[in-house]
Parts: structure tokens; C-alpha cells; sequence
């Protein structure tokens, strides 16, 4: 029997979801909001390239002066065939 089809009001311990499942997706939408604006702001502190490449030239033993490592079609890992 539906409760709700009779005509009368839910019972004192029945839980009306509606409202409150509304009021907790609203505050995790809220508690988000801040957490994404944090973090954007925490992003653009990140200095994207640090201050000692700019200061290292050419020539300097920077990561700019090592080869390029030759790929490792091995099967196993360690380079030996």
C-alpha cells in the first residue's frame, strides 16, 4: 500500500528525502566551488619553468647538454638483446 497514494501525510518517522538530498548536493556543489577556486589559486603560484635553466646556457652541464637516450627495445628492460 502506498502511503502517499491514500491521500495522507508521511508518518513523523518517515524521511522526506526531496529537501534534504537537495540541501546536500547544494553544499557539496558549494564546498567544490571553493575547493576548485583554492586550487586554481594555488596553480598560479607554480612557476613553470625554474629560474636556473634561464641562468644555464649552453654548455653549462645543464639538461640541455646530455644525449638523448637511445630507446630500449629490449624485452626485459635492461638493454640486452
Amino acid at each position: 500500500m502506498n502511503i502517499l497514494a491514500s491521500g495522507s501525510s508521511p508518518a513523523a518517522g518517515q524521511v522526506v528525502t526531496g529537501v534534504l538530498a537537495f540541501l546536500v548536493v547544494a553544499g557539496m556543489a558549494v564546498a567544490l566551488f571553493f575547493l576548485l577556486r583554492s586550487m586554481n589559486k594555488q596553480l598560479r603560484k607554480v612557476v613553470r619553468e625554474p629560474p636556473w635553466r634561464e641562468e644555464a646556457g649552453p654548455g653549462t652541464g645543464g639538461p640541455q647538454d646530455q644525449p638523448e637516450p637511445e630507446e630500449d627495445y629490449s624485452r626485459n628492460g635492461t638493454g640486452e638483446a
